[in-house]
């Protein structure tokens, strides 16, 4: 099947497809307007060293040791734990959140994001999960009996942003939505199409089947049958020295010359004077 016959397909059974794009249409514009928009903030923190570490030279981003960041992807590990998000919850942060090393960083940076539906709840959120991973650092270093004064500090690189419109997932489940839609219109199209075409050929079928049982029908009157073929008379010649069997038409057969009757000479009879 080529372009040109599935648009003429299209073209007959417009009657199927039609409904199905006005319906495919309404059903995207509904879910647009019904799936509530997703809302992202995010904020990023920075692990620094202690300050007795930091003494030497009095500046802390000047001593970033690699151990530092094997202990932001610790905490980050911590953070994201089932039993941190159940303290979490206790504490008003029911939204989805996650704490992770920052994409293409050159120090211990932990990015924290919270995403939800609503705006000031997914602000609100970040603000609390801020101050969990800074409570949570302190935690795990005061459970291996570290001094105060030797204690990795977290400080805060990027306060929490302002929510921003997650249009991106929307838009694929709509485009997603509306694309099934429209193939389910077209195979729709096509199976009344093949459906039509399969209903005509069992009507010739049957047109020799119903002439037949109209004719068998009793009341109605017979038709009248056609009259055997006409053959030649038989030659009297050929009678005469024996018809010879017919022979099938698709065999040659070989006839022997007969003279005519004029030039057959009668039997000579001996004289009358001879006994």
């Amino acid at each position: 099947m080529d372009l040109a016959e599935i648009f003429r397909v299209m073209r007959r059974r417009w009657y199927v497809l039609v409904p199905g794009l006005l319906l495919t249409a309404g059903l995207t514009v509904g879910a647009w307007l019904l799936v509530p928009v997703s809302y992202e903030s995010q904020s990023t923190v920075a692990m620094l060293n202690s300050r007795k570490g930091a003494a030497a030279d009095g500046n802390p981003f000047l001593s970033m040791e690699p151990s530092l960041t094997g202990m932001a992807d610790s905490l980050a590990r911590n953070v994201n734990s089932d039993a941190s998000k159940a303290e979490l919850k206790a504490e008003g942060l029911s939204l989805k959140y996650e704490a992770k090393i920052a994409d293409n960083a050159q120090g211990p940076l932990l990015w924290l994001t919270v995403t939800g539906d609503d705006r000031a709840a997914v602000l609100k959120g970040n603000k609390t999960l801020m101050a969990f991973t800074a409570q949570r650092l302190k935690e795990l270093q005061a459970d291996q009996k570290v001094s105060p004064d030797s204690m990795i500090r977290i400080t805060t690189i990027v306060p929490p942003q302002t929510p921003e419109p997650q249009l991106k997932n929307k838009i694929q489940y709509l485009v997603m939505a509306a694309g099934l839609g429209v193939v389910l219109s077209l195979v729709a199209t096509f199976f009344a199409e093949a459906r039509r075409r399969g209903t005509k050929p069992r009507r010739h079928r049957q047109e020799p089947e119903n002439r037949q049982a109209a004719e068998t029908e009793p009341g109605t009157e017979p038709r009248a049958q056609p009259l055997p073929e006409a053959r030649p008379a038989p030659d009297p010649v050929e009678e005469s020295f024996g018809a010879q069997p017919e022979q099938p038409r698709d065999q040659p057969t070989v006839q022997l010359p007969v003279l005519p009757v004029a030039e057959r000479r009668p039997a000579k009879r001996p004289p009358s004077w001879v006994k």
